[in-house]
């Protein structure tokens, strides 16, 4: 498939009358990045590049069509339609217990996460995989960006996943999310204890037409989750996790401490102390909201300060 989607890519650039080097011009990439996709050699074209291409081409959609059918041949079955219904999901739940999301992921993160899959073949693939993941990224920069709500269990942060200075890196792009509207974390502490989805994690989808998706995930397998009796079962299993977390603010204050090396000094407020600070700050929610005419979408926004 990627083959066939260069043959296109180069019979169009033919048809009308373009070099490599002023195809990538026209599409923000180097000419090398076009010989490749033509050559079907290096990573594969993100999504992105696809969207960019057929623009820049006149193609009608044709490459954009055809992407998805490159896009499957780097994934297992098990992620594909999860990532397809990411693509275009309004409001984005996800709690993560062992490594940070990969929307969130830097790319030195990303490579190390990656790098250790079972269902990796080669070094080619594994930058298939970083490339199209740090591309996924960028719909959170559109104007059509979801909301992106984020629980972290504290074991997400204390695993220096990549090494210490990989893991400050990573650490420093979740401090970078506190002016991001559209972007909330949490931590979940350790002292929460035992819940319902320990030893994998969990995402929540809201689609345009208001539905919901589940996908559950562990190490080596996924299940998306459609029945709307289950969905709604997760959907209050991830409210609790919300409930039971570290508040937005405090939050952040443990990330920074954490990565400041100061784990001592990273104390876990009382159940008493976050209760307080959790109401003071849905109240202050929730007079914006009265403000603005209601919440866009399920989950809301992140208080302020």
């Amino acid at each position: 498939m990627a083959a066939l989607f260069g043959a296109r890519v180069r019979r169009l650039r033919l048809a009308a009358e373009l070099t490599q080097a002023q195809l990538g011009v026209k599409a923000h990439v180097v000419s090398t990045r076009i010989t490749q996709i033509e050559r079907a050699s290096g990573a594969k074209p993100t999504l992105e590049l696809a969207r960019a291409l057929d623009v820049a081409l006149g193609a009608d959609d044709l490459l954009v069509e055809l992407w998805p059918y490159v896009y499957r041949e780097a994934f297992p079955d098990w992620s594909r339609r999860f990532m397809e219904n990411s693509e275009q999901a309004v409001a984005i739940r996800e709690y993560a217990a062992h490594v940070v999301p990969g929307l969130l992921q830097t790319e030195p993160y990303a490579r190390a996460v990656l790098s250790v899959g079972r269902t990796l073949g080669s070094r080619e693939q594994l930058e298939e995989r970083v490339g199209l993941r740090m591309g996924r990224q960028e719909r959170l920069r559109t104007p059509d960006r979801p909301e992106l709500w984020v629980v972290l269990d504290e074991a997400v942060l204390r695993r220096a996943v990549g090494g210490r200075r990989v893991m400050r890196e990573q650490l420093g792009r979740l401090l970078d999310t506190m002016p991001e509207r559209h972007v909330t974390v949490q931590v979940l502490p350790f002292d929460q204890g035992e819940h319902d989805v320990m030893g994998g994690s969990l995402t929540l989808l809201t689609m345009p037409d208001g539905s919901e998706i589940a996908y559950t995930e562990g190490a080596h397998y996924g299940q998306l989750i459609e029945d709307p009796d289950e969905v709604r079962s997760f959907s209050l299993t991830y409210d609790r996790l919300r409930a039971a977390a570290l508040p937005p603010l405090m939050s952040l204050d443990m990330i920074r401490s954490v990565m400041e090396d100061n784990h001592r000094g990273a104390k876990v407020p009382s159940r008493t102390e976050r209760r307080r600070l959790a109401q003071e700050q849905l109240q202050q929610s929730g007079r914006r909201q009265l403000r603005r005419g209601g919440p866009r979408i399920p989950g809301g926004r992140r208080p302020r300060p």
